[in-house]
């Protein structure tokens, strides 16, 4: 039942109407009150996705009537960040591709973060957070830190007076806003209402602030376009003579995570589009894994893989948590998929059916339909249900995603390159276009 009513709820908040309407009231509201396009921005010190994100706020601030508020804070612990330690590394180097393909300096004065400044930097941040221009202030400490600048660290600090303590409280007054606010993680924006995670999710914000009338100008902001069409899928219009060579993608699914479906067409349009092989390595959602994910991060993800999926033209919104039995159920018959060679239909069924036509994956009316639609034949499905051996391959995947250093889904691994999310699938194709020796695939 619980299931159930969390599933009608999430239906309810997702459908585009109830945005719609959310959006009028909070621009309503903004309007009677006289008030401006307020932002508030949640940057962490060592945190690249902050750095990226720093590196826009800027323009944003210079092309758009917005009152941006800036805080210095870090993500909450616990049961929000399951794996800080795992996490912190993959950051670092997903943030060194990204900003190799955005043109943004990384790590280029050395060739670690400047950890040894971290406690000064902080202190030195604290004390000019009140201050008018502390946008540019944070951006040039987390420029330093992360390009690796030790000499810039050291004259940004220089007249610095340690107070760990105020420094301490002003980071906890900071992390209490964020969660008062509704989310728990870094370089994360607010407005009206609505989260945006980093530079991933900056033209969203952009777009509905141009919706608005927000923009100082008419001409289109040449850098923040660039940042759009670097984040484009491309594709070879031909599969490239060299890609013969090219190792099997390998990619850890949870029919329980909403990333997982949106990812996995495009993630299939590439593996045609380069002729390789694509290996699902099916693991169990993380509540299953004792992992808890909060009430806070489950509606924000649900929310932002919503609009991911109307991105792409992915059918999404109607949904039905397979939490449980649901999952087990699916992972089951993916195997027996798997030996009919029919695992992407079968993906592609369950997935529609549990994200975006409420189908309950955990009863046999519903099982059945997403089964025979994809071509499974029934009394095969009922007899695969009451098979365990699929437990022992599950295990599998999960420890080796675990030395893999990674515990979430989906992440996708090409040769010795980690992709964390539906939202790599561009980094993927240009990881797979470098690695063809002779490069003679077209891109369109």
């Amino acid at each position: 039942m619980k299931r159930k009513i969390r599933s009608l709820y999430l239906r309810m908040i997702l459908a585009p109407g109830y945005q719609k309407f959310r959006r009028f009231m909070a621009e309503a509201r903004r309007l009677l009150t006289f008030k401006k396009h307020v932002i508030h921005v949640f940057l962490q010190l060592d945190d690249p996705y902050s750095y990226l994100l720093s590196h826009y706020l800027q323009l944003v601030a210079e092309n758009y009537k917005v009152d941006l508020r800036i805080y210095l804070s870090q993500a909450l612990s616990g049961e929000f960040m399951p794996e800080p330690g795992m996490l912190s590394e993959y950051a670092a180097r997903d943030c060194k591709l990204l900003a190799s393909e955005l043109g943004i300096p990384f790590l280029d004065k050395g060739e670690t973060p400047v950890v040894e400044h971290r406690r000064a930097l902080l202190d030195f941040l604290a004390g000019e957070q009140p201050d008018q221009e502390f946008l540019e202030t944070i951006h040039d400490a987390l420029s330093v830190y992360w390009r690796g600048d030790i000499e810039g660290a050291a004259r940004l600090v220089a007249h610095t007076r340690p107070d760990q303590t105020e420094t301490n409280i002003l980071i906890s007054q900071n992390q209490l806003l964020l969660r008062k606010l509704g989310h728990y993680s870094s370089a994360m924006m607010l407005y009206a209402g609505e989260w945006y995670w980093g530079a991933d999710r900056l033209m969203y914000l952009c777009n509905r602030l141009d919706s608005l009338g927000a923009r100082l100008g008419s001409e289109p902001i040449a850098e923040l376009q660039s940042l759009s069409q670097s984040m484009q899928l491309n594709l070879p219009a031909a599969v490239p003579a060299s890609a013969s060579n090219l190792p099997t993608i390998d990619m850890y699914h949870s029919f329980r995570s909403p990333y997982s479906y949106i990812a996995l067409k495009r993630l299939f349009d590439i593996a045609n589009a380069f002729g390789v092989r694509l290996e699902i390595k099916p693991i169990l959602p993380m509540v299953m894994r004792g992992v808890p994910v909060p009430y806070s991060k489950l509606l924000y993800i649900a929310k932002d893989a919503c609009r991911e999926a109307r991105r792409i033209g992915i059918p999404f919104g109607n949904l039905h948590d397979p939490v449980g039995v649901g999952a087990e159920r699916c992972i089951a018959v993916f195997y027996y998929a798997k030996s009919e060679g029919k695992e992407r239909q079968f993906v592609l069924s369950a997935g529609s059916g549990i994200w975006a036509e409420g189908i309950d994956v955990a009863t046999d009316e519903g099982m059945r339909t997403v089964t025979e639609r994809c071509g499974l034949f029934w009394p095969d499905v009922v007899e695969t249900l009451a098979d365990e051996s699929w437990r022992e391959k599950v295990v599998a995947n999960r420890d080796s995603l675990t030395e893999l250093g990674l515990w979430g889904v989906p992440n996708i691994i090409v040769d010795n390159a980690v992709f964390w999310g539906q939202d790599r699938d561009w980094l993927i194709a240009r990881q797979l276009e470098d690695m063809c020796e002779a490069g003679d695939g077209i891109l369109v």
